[in-house]
C-alpha cells in the first residue's frame, strides 16, 4: 500500500467520516491519536487534522509538532485549521456568536488546486466557536462565507490548507470535491487501492505469515467473520478450521442454514450444537453483563474442546473491524466500559494463540466490497449485523428456552417481513426485543396477560452512529397483527423510534 493519507485524531466525533470520504476515493489512509502518530518511517503522501471539541485558547488544548511532517501537504479541518494557523502566527479569536450549521460560500479561489471546481453559493456545515483573523503576510484567503472571512486558507510555502468548515459531512455540498482535490491533485495519490488488490496483498501477507500452521475461527454467520473465513482460507485452505457454534441464542433455524450455505461453498466447518450448556448456565441471570459473561465463558469452553479435537492450532482468527481498531487506541482512550465477548475475548490469552485479524484495516462496507470480490454470496454479505450473544441480549432479564422460542418467532416474522416487502437491504440493523414487561390485552372474547416485543430498525453507515428507520405505516401494522396472531404468548408490540447516540442499538 504505498501511496495513504494519516489522519490525526484530535477527538473530533467526525474523524471516522474523514476517513470514509478518503477511502472512498479508493486511497488508503489511517487514523492515529495526534497524541500517539505512527512510527516516523511510515511514509504519508499527506495529512489531515481532524477537528476538535477543544479550542485552542485552552490550557489543555491538544497538539502536535508540525516540523514532525515537514515536506508532506497538510490540511487542517476546523479546529486542527486554526492550531496549524495559530502555529503560523495568525490570530485565531473567540467568535463572539459561535459559528454552527450551514452556511454558503460566498468567494470561492478556483485557481487555488484545493478549490478547483468548487461552487459559489454552495453549503458548507460550521462548527466552531474561534475564527482565524486574516493576516495576508501568513495565509492566502481562498474560501469566505458571509460571516466567515477565512472559511479556508492557504500557506503557500508550506503547502498547508486550513479549512473552517466540515468537508467530511453530506451536510457541505462540495466537501466531497474538497477532498478529492487535496488527495488528488496536492497531495498525488492515484487512487489505486481497491477490493482486488486488497485481497492480492492480504493473501500474499497471509501465506508468508501463516506458513503451514494451522488457524481456528469462530463463525457466527455474520458479514465480519464470514469474509474473514473466506479470506484466510484463498490463503491456506484446509488448514484454515471454522467453528460455528450453537449456542441456542441464534435467529430461527439459523444454524442449520447457516452450516449449510458454508459446506456449500467449500468451508471447513465444524457445527457444534451446544444449546443447553448456554441455557443452563445462564438460569438465574439477568444482568446484561453477566450475561455477556456467560455466554463468553461457555462459548470459550467450547471453543477450547473443538481446539483440542483438532490439535496443534497455532492462531486465533478475528473478524476485527478498522472501527474496533480506532476505538481501542482511540485519542479519547478505550472506552470506559467494553462489552464482554466482543470477538470471543479471552480466546488467544487462554489458548496461548497468536491473533490473525485480516480485516482490521477495513470498515463494514468496505468489507463487503471485499466479500463481493470474494464472490461471497449476497444471502451472507447482506445479512445484517448481529451481536455475539445473540438473543441474549434482545431478551432483557432472564433467558431461558422458552423466552428463546417466543423471540425467535416474533424476529423470524419481523425479518421475513421486511425482505418480502423489499425493506431489508434499506434498514442496516433490524432486531427484535422481548421486555419482562407483560400487559392485558383481549383477543376473542379472553382477556390475556401477556409480554410486550420491541421492533428496532435503524439506517446506519457502520454502527458508530444510527438514525431510527422510517418504516411505512402500513408495514408496522401488519407486522405487529402476524406477531401477535401467531406467536401465543406476546399480545403487545411497539417500536424504537430512538437513534444513536443518545440511545444505543442494541438494548443490552
Amino acid at each position: 500500500m504505498e501511496e495513504k493519507i494519516l489522519i490525526l485524531d484530535f477527538g473530533s466525533q467526525y474523524t471516522q467520516l474523514i476517513a470514509r470520504r478518503v477511502r472512498e476515493l479508493n486511497i488508503y489512509c489511517e487514523i492515529y491519536p495526534y497524541n500517539n502518530p505512527p512510527n516516523q518511517e511510515k511514509n504519508y503522501m499527506g495529512l489531515i487534522l481532524s477537528g476538535s471539541p477543544f479550542s485552542v485558547h485552552d490550557d489543555k488544548a491538544p497538539s502536535i509538532d508540525l516540523n514532525d511532517y515537514k515536506g508532506i501537504p497538510i490540511l487542517g479541518i476546523c479546529y486542527g485549521a486554526q492550531m496549524v494557523a495559530s502555529k503560523n502566527g495568525c490570530r485565531v479569536l473567540k467568535s463572539k456568536i459561535r459559528e454552527y450549521g450551514r452556511a454558503k460560500l460566498t468567494y470561492v479561489d478556483h485557481q487555488n488546486l484545493i478549490m478547483e471546481d468548487v461552487k459559489i453559493d454552495s453549503d458548507v456545515w460550521m462548527s466552531h466557536g474561534d475564527s482565524i483573523q486574516n493576516d495576508p503576510e501568513k495565509l492566502d484567503i481562498i474560501a469566505s462565507t458571509d460571516d466567515v472571512e477565512v472559511a479556508s486558507y492557504h500557506i503557500r510555502e508550506l503547502n498547508f490548507y486550513g479549512l473552517q468548515f466540515h468537508p467530511e459531512v453530506t451536510h457541505s455540498q462540495e466537501g466531497k470535491k474538497v477532498i478529492k482535490n487535496f488527495a488528488l491533485k496536492i497531495c498525488g495519490c492515484k487512487q489505486s487501492w481497491t477490493p482486488d488488490l486488497f485481497i492480492e496483498q492480504t493473501v500474499n501477507d497471509l501465506r508468508d505469515k501463516l506458513g503451514s500452521d494451522k488457524v481456528i475461527l469462530g463463525l457466527s454467520g455474520g458479514v465480519d467473520s464470514s469474509v474473514a473465513a473466506f479470506i484466510i482460507n484463498k490463503a491456506i485452505g484446509k488448514n484454515l478450521f471454522c467453528v460455528f457454534v450453537d449456542n441456542g441464542l441464534l435467529r430461527k433455524n439459523e444454524f442449520k442454514k447457516v452450516l449449510n450455505s458454508y459446506n456449500d461453498l467449500g468451508l471447513n466447518v465444524i457445527g457444534v450444537d451446544s444449546k443447553e450448556v448456554f441455557y443452563k448456565d445462564l438460569k438465574g441471570k439477568s444482568d446484561p453483563e453477566v450475561k455477556r459473561k456467560s455466554i463468553g465463558k461457555n462459548f470459550i469452553r467450547i471453543f477450547e474442546e473443538e481446539a483440542k479435537k483438532i490439535g496443534e492450532i497455532s492462531w486465533l482468527a478475528q473478524g476485527t473491524i478498522y472501527p474496533d481498531v480506532i476505538e481501542s487506541i482511540s485519542v479519547k482512550g478505550p472506552s470506559a466500559t467494553i462489552k464482554s465477548h466482543h470477538n470471543v475475548g479471552g480466546l488467544p490469552e487462554k489458548m496461548n494463540l497468536k491473533v490473525v485479524e485480516p480485516l482490521n484495516l477495513l470498515f463494514k462496507d468496505e468489507v463487503r466490497k471485499v466479500g463481493r470480490s470474494l464472490n461471497i454470496p449476497d444471502s451472507i454479505l447482506d445479512r445484517h449485523p448481529f451481536p455475539g450473544p445473540g438473543l441474549g441480549i434482545r431478551i432483557l432479564g432472564e433467558v431461558d428456552k422458552e423466552k428463546v422460542d417466543l423471540l425467535q418467532d416474533a424476529d423470524d416474522i419481523f425479518i421475513s417481513s421486511l425482505r418480502e416487502s423489499g425493506l431489508y437491504k434499506e434498514v442496516w440493523q433490524a432486531a427484535t426485543i422481548l421486555l419482562p414487561v407483560k400487559s392485558v390485552g383481549v383477543m376473542g372474547d379472553e382477556r390475556t396477560y401477556e409480554y410486550t416485543v420491541v421492533l428496532r430498525a435503524v439506517t446506519s453507515l457502520d454502527g458508530m452512529t444510527a438514525d431510527w428507520s422510517r418504516l411505512p405505516d402500513e408495514f408496522l401494522a401488519d407486522v405487529s397483527n402476524k406477531i401477535i396472531n401467531r406467536v401465543r404468548g406476546i399480545n403487545r408490540v411497539v417500536y424504537d423510534i430512538s437513534s444513536k447516540p443518545p440511545a444505543t442499538i442494541e438494548w443490552e
